[in-house]
């Protein structure tokens, strides 16, 4: 599991003196990769004995395990290149391998249990993905319902219970509506998966499951002044592994 997926998960453990570390190791990766545990102390303006308690917190031994994993993490990503083909063939390369490391159980056995499914889809790109979702797995006659507003889901809600599988997607996981949703659905305790991207955000501290994907930022010679390429192609892909690892895991359960 990564670090980031590990603050998600344990998020509400969190004291106010672990967020402050997290928050400079999620901005300073490389430096706090590399530094000791005093000097990471004092870079935060905590003790020693705080880091070791939120590396525990996380479920490691400790702060040199933690470490360990961070350092890890460092070289897990392709050094971008001159050559933007050349980054952007990296990029793949490594979508794909990380995506098929993952453990797709929790999600997979999320989905085959529901009585119900439905999706919300926070803007453009999303509701793409959604429909591909949609298209795989009704397949296996899992019928997906889309949720497009405030009043749909509302409406849904009153009947919700802990059989159905709410999913959301959404890029940054900040979105104010899916998080509104969500915040709605964990009082009643209905499962809800997320897709976002790797990174610490509100709706996958709220989710029963996350799965994560690293989009990629491109810039492309004739769009310096516009806007860069970000490829999205970690969603899609995301989603084939996740399919064809749900129906290996029915297969599993049918024998």
């Amino acid at each position: 599991m990564r670090l980031t997926e590990r603050i998600n998960a344990h998020l509400q453990r969190l004291s106010d003196t672990d967020k402050c570390i997290w928050r400079y190791i999620e901005g300073n990766r490389a430096a706090a990769s590399r530094a000791s545990i005093h000097e990471l102390a004092r870079a935060c303006a905590v003790s020693s004995a705080s880091v070791v308690r939120f590396a525990q917190k996380l479920g490691f031994d400790g702060f040199g395990e933690m470490k360990a994993v961070m350092r890890m993490e460092k070289t897990d990503h392709p050094i971008p290149a001159n050559d933007v083909r050349t980054s952007l063939g990296s990029f793949y390369d490594q979508t794909w391998r990380t995506l098929m490391r993952r453990d797709y159980t929790r999600a997979s056995r999320l989905i085959h249990e529901a009585h119900r499914v439905f999706a919300y889809a926070s803007g453009y790109v999303q509701t793409n993905v959604m429909q591909e979702m949609k298209r795989l797995f009704v397949y296996d006659n899992i019928f997906i319902y889309e949720i497009a507003g405030r009043e749909e889901f509302y409406s849904v809600y009153q009947t919700a219970g802990k059989d159905d599988l709410f999913i959301f997607i959404s890029l940054s996981g900040e979105s104010e509506r899916a998080v509104e949703f969500a915040d709605h659905l964990c009082l009643k305790g209905v499962p809800i998966l997320s897709i976002t991207e790797m990174r610490h955000n509100a709706l996958a501290s709220r989710s029963t499951e996350n799965l994560y994907v690293m989009p990629a930022e491109f810039a492309l010679p004739e769009n310096e002044a516009r806007l860069q390429f970000k490829s999205m192609l970690a969603y899609f892909l995301l989603l084939e592994i996740w399919y064809v690892h749900y129906r290996l895991y029915v297969q599993e359960r049918e024998k």
